[in-house]
């Protein structure tokens, strides 16, 4: 008889790596599979002694991803059940480093983007500030149920939002009031968001067991590069054109995702939340 079985998965933390799992389960056989963004459980639709569940288990970590079998089986207003690595006081630590890491920083960001009016620098702190709230709410819900889990994710999926929203709505008003961006401090501030992602990598690297967990760290940050490393070239340009589309462009691109992430964190949160509640 089928029952449902959930796993929480490490290192995924946007809606490409959601995509990317589903694609490894479905490999496996498995057809039956349900991923949230908000919760980062991955649930099938499964007999517990199927012999597919190692298969996907083994696929998920050829992706890139660490799974955790959760305890508890269903979810509704009791705890799930947690596994022992990610209680350790090492590895919480380490999570509350990386979440002052990038709190920290996506404000300094923030308010260098007002200072140099670069837009992409507003962007980019947006993804710093995300992940590090992405990262906060993994600490705190250890060991909460589903449902908690669901609706703590639903707040923050619409606070990013709204920061998602303010940013692009600037980035507008910026198109038909163009005004001149520093592009020497922001390119000294992308640069320095570089070195913070690879710094919060670096940090969780010694808490992931296996070459799968390891790929997992790099996976987590190399979008978050990626966006850094847009946001260089866009100063690089502004300086040598004197323009500021670059620096629009660039944020635009920027928000467009960080909206899309916060709209699957919704859009997710709100499944959560009616399935635990059955």
């Amino acid at each position: 008889m089928s029952h449902v079985i959930r796993y929480r998965v490490t290192g995924m933390d946007c809606p490409s790596c959601a995509a990317k799992i589903e694609k490894a389960v479905r490999s496996a056989g498995v057809d039956e599979v349900t991923i949230s963004t908000a919760t980062q459980i991955l649930a099938l639709n499964l007999g517990a002694d199927d012999a597919r569940l190692p298969a996907v288990e083994h696929a998920i970590g050829e992706a890139g991803y660490h799974l955790d079998r959760l305890t508890a089986e269903a979810a509704t207003g009791d705890r799930i059940g947690e596994v022992a690595p990610h209680t350790t006081a090492a590895y919480r630590r380490a999570l509350w480093i990386v979440i002052v890491l990038n709190v920290g920083y996506g404000v300094i960001e923030m308010v260098g983007g007002f200072l140099t009016g670069s837009q992409a620098l507003k962007a980019d702190a947006l993804d710093f500030l995300g992940d590090g709230l992405i990262t906060f709410l993994g600490v705190l819900a250890i060991g909460w149920s589903l449902l908690w889990r669901a609706r703590s994710a639903l707040v923050q999926g619409v606070f990013l939002a709204v920061l998602g929203m303010g940013v692009t709505g600037n980035t507008l008003w910026r198109v038909f009031s163009q005004q001149p961006i520093e592009a020497g401090l922001m390119g000294v501030l992308a640069f320095i968001a570089l070195a913070v992602n690879i710094s919060a990598a670096l940090v969780l690297i010694s808490h992931r067991a296996g070459d799968s967990n390891v790929r997992a760290v790099w996976l987590f940050s190399r979008n978050d590069a990626i966006g850094n490393a847009a946001v260089v070239v866009a100063a690089g340009m502004v300086a040598v054109t004197g323009s500021g589309w670059p620096d629009l462009i660039v944020a635009f691109a920027i928000a467009g995702l960080f909206l899309h992430s916060a709209w699957v964190i919704i859009r997710d949160a709100r499944r959560d939340i009616a399935d635990a509640r059955r």
